[in-house]
């Protein structure tokens, strides 16, 4: 295993190759794929490339090493240590031009993500979660970053993509804890979640997420002091529904009342 300056080393040089490859085709696309037969899940040539040149880097390093990624698909997956892609997460606000996307890679031993990182080109920014610790760099310039001390929802500011990804009783707790909080906000994606690392708010509550969703995001909340689970409180969620606290009091109440419907 990588001593974590090395593995923080290897996580920036690869957040370099996939920004040469989104970074020239932001506001810039000529196509753009739906995945979907029925409503829409864009893929862009920026997500296919930018995948491609993380996972030869990757390869041509750590020959033993696997990899699962949001569009190549899975190589060696079963190794000890895995690398998590998702080249652009966010794809729809990339197509939309809007810079709330960034480029997810989360070294994992089997499917515990140990460290991960968050690029955003266009705002030169990135968070990086190593060793228990998140720092974050803007235009060449890092500090070490944290989570607020909210302990009251009523104080409290919550994000989500979009409430659209909840149905049924889902959609029902999450307005309910929505309520309860003192500002709700939606987009954001990946960056959302970057930004409770940072202190700028205090919730982020999701569902239907995959691994390579939320891989990365594990180290760089939990290296800033808060705390991340599925709904029932199980610590490294695989997807699923997400909740995401600045702390561990925020979390607790959070998690009662997304799950007061089954009470």
């Amino acid at each position: 295993m990588m001593q974590p300056s090395q593995v923080a080393q290897f996580l920036n040089h690869l957040a370099d190759l996939a920004a040469n490859e989104t970074l020239p085709r932001f506001r810039q696309l000529d196509a753009i794929d739906n995945k979907l037969e029925n409503g829409f899940d864009p893929v862009t040539e920026a997500d296919r490339e930018a995948e491609r040149v993380i996972r030869d880097a990757i390869v041509k390093k750590f020959p033993d090493h696997g990899v699962i990624g949001e569009e190549h698909g899975e190589y060696q997956s079963e190794a000890e240590n895995c690398w998590v892609i998702d080249p652009v997460d966010g794809t729809k606000a990339f197509v939309a031009g809007i810079p709330m996307w960034g480029t997810l890679i989360a070294l994992c031993n089997g499917m515990k993500p140990l460290a991960g990182i968050m690029s955003q080109p266009f705002t030169e920014e990135r968070f990086l979660g190593v060793d228990g610790t998140t720092v974050y760099t803007h235009k060449g310039k890092t500090r070490q970053v944290s989570t607020t001390v909210t302990s009251e929802l009523s104080n409290s500011i919550l994000m989500t993509t979009t409430p659209d990804m909840f149905a049924g009783s889902d959609s029902t707790v999450f307005r309910k804890l929505a309520d309860r909080c003192r500002l709700v906000r939606y987009g954001a994606d990946c960056y959302a979640y970057c930004i409770l690392a940072s202190g700028q708010i205090d919730l982020v509550v999701e569902a239907g997420l995959n691994f390579y969703d939320i891989a990365a995001i594990i180290p760089i909340i939990e290296g800033a002091g808060g705390v991340v689970t599925d709904w029932n409180g199980n610590p490294n969620p695989q997807g699923g529904k997400i909740l995401a606290a600045a702390n561990s009091v925020l979390h607790e109440k959070a998690l009662e009342l997304l799950n007061s419907s089954n009470k």
